[in-house]
């Protein structure tokens, strides 16, 4: 991970409860879809969740019957999740270096995580705690470009800031480890409001890139202008790639 990246990803504890609070959350057809790929069901599955910020992916995790333990880096993450999971277990560490006994997790899954891991180093590391049949899933949570405002916003985003912001790599080949992909698409009702709150909350947003407040400011007076009622739909493609270990 390069110096930026590290500074993007210690970037998220300054805003953990807005984090919480804005961040979308994920459709039930993930979880019925990491089910089919792993063949094996969530309810009493020992799950890692590894980069679990404030808990958004261990709380449905947990919901499902799963027993969780979160794997969390961040120092103010770690206390948002605490804050609002205090049910599930929490451990600090990543995914480079996996707090965890060998071959003793049946799921280990990367909620929006994965692209701040070294892939050379948490590879093997998903190997050696997962057991003979275990599963990784790595998923990411991106705006849907096929909708029109969306495909614009993210156009004005990388206009004024250099593409790249948003993209969550996906993991896709690792050696011992054959992936097999899909993609869900699902939208939610917010309000504009919110829908701000939601942008901010990304790393482009918190290490103080020049610009960004006059950008909000900019994307309110449109937004404003688009959805007079103050109300908007997101729109979402969840990208799943799921491994099997043999």
């Amino acid at each position: 991970m390069t110096t930026g990246s590290r500074a993007r990803a210690r970037s998220f504890g300054s805003a953990a409860a807005r984090y919480a609070a804005h961040r979308p959350s994920y459709p039930a057809a993930l979880f019925d879809t990491v089910e089919e790929l792993a063949g094996f069901p969530l309810a009493g599955a020992r799950v890692a969740d590894v980069g679990a910020g404030t808990g958004i992916a261990s709380a449905l995790l947990h919901a499902r019957g799963a027993r969780v333990v979160a794997v969390e880096p961040g120092e103010g993450m770690a206390a948002e999740f605490r804050r609002r999971n205090p049910g599930i277990a929490l451990v600090r560490g990543d995914g480079d270096r996996l707090p965890l006994a060998t071959a003793g997790t049946d799921l280990l899954t990367y909620a929006q995580s994965w692209h701040w891991t070294d892939p050379s180093l948490a590879g093997p590391e998903a190997l050696r705690v997962l057991r003979p049949g275990g599963a990784l899933a790595v998923w990411s949570n991106d705006p849907d470009t096929d909708v029109e405002w969306i495909a614009d916003q993210q156009a004005r985003i990388e206009k004024r800031f250099g593409p790249g912001w948003y993209a969550n790599e996906s993991a896709r080949s690792l050696p011992g480890l054959e992936f097999t992909t899909r993609r869900l698409r699902w939208s939610r009702p917010i309000t504009v409001e919110a829908h701000l709150g939601k942008l901010s909350t990304h790393s482009l947003f918190l290490v103080g890139e020049p610009g960004t407040e006059a950008f909000l400011a900019a994307e309110r007076v449109r937004l404003d202008d688009l959805f007079p009622d103050g109300l908007l739909r997101e729109h979402y493609t969840v990208r799943l790639a799921l491994a099997v270990r043999r």
